[in-house]
């Protein structure tokens, strides 16, 4: 079934990078970090249709190598002041097809298909999908000065990552509600949008491959990784 659509976010302006060059733009073990992302999703049959969110000054102009993908599935859409307001434009320019749809951030470039395709299997059972890992580091609470005040448990504890899957009516709910509770623009992520209405949101296994590449070092990072196997 081609029905799955899918909300690139790549509307941020990175600035915790640095310099004057949009992050998501730059290139990342071999090709533009967005362009990663595309051609991933764009490999799945499933997937109707791709929208990329880029700041505004972009989405007019987008640069040349993104029409390297299938046009026939792919929109620009115009990115918001939040991530939340992004992903907003984002689901509004999916098309009705689309029954079931993930977000995912263009700054997690190496996501691999495996991962997406598990997200996919779970959020078509009807309820929310994470991809996820597990915590395994020993974690500590910290004060202002550094100081340690306690030791967290860490059972139960899950890195979300991106994609993330839901039933379209699910997450346009979500959206729709928090807007309305004005809860919508500190939203960090989907998911939390559904889990603060009490939606079942399921975790599947996520990569260790698709950090978030958030500063400098973890551009060296993504392309050490990239020409590693799944």
């Amino acid at each position: 079934m081609r029905d799955v659509g899918v909300v690139i976010v790549a509307g941020g302006a990175g600035s915790r990078v640095g310099g004057t060059e949009l992050k998501q733009l730059r290139w990342v073990a071999g090709k533009p970090m967005l362009l990663h992302s595309l051609q991933t999703f764009q490999s799945l049959a499933e997937v109707a249709m791709v929208v990329c969110v880029l700041p505004r000054q972009y989405a007019g102009d987008p640069p040349p190598w993104l029409f390297q993908c299938d046009m026939d599935r792919m929109l620009i859409s115009v990115g918001g002041t939040t991530r939340a307001e992004s992903v907003g434009n984002g689901l509004e320019d999916l098309p009705p097809e689309c029954r079931t749809v993930l977000v995912h951030d263009a700054a997690r470039p190496l996501v691999t298909t495996g991962m997406i395709e598990r997200v996919i299997a779970e959020a078509r059972r009807g309820h929310g999908a994470v991809a996820a890992l597990p915590v395994v580091d020993t974690l500590k609470r910290v004060d202002a000065e550094g100081r340690i005040t306690a030791s967290v448990p860490r059972d139960g504890l899950w890195r979300a990552q991106t994609p993330q899957g839901f039933p379209r009516e699910m997450i346009e709910r979500a959206h729709r509600e928090a807007r309305a509770a004005g809860t919508h623009a500190a939203a960090t992520d989907d998911a939390s949008l559904c889990e603060a209405l009490g939606l079942p949101v399921h975790v599947v296994a996520g990569s260790e491959r698709a950090l978030k590449v958030t500063d400098e070092a973890d551009f060296a990072r993504a392309d050490a990784l990239a020409p590693l196997p799944e």
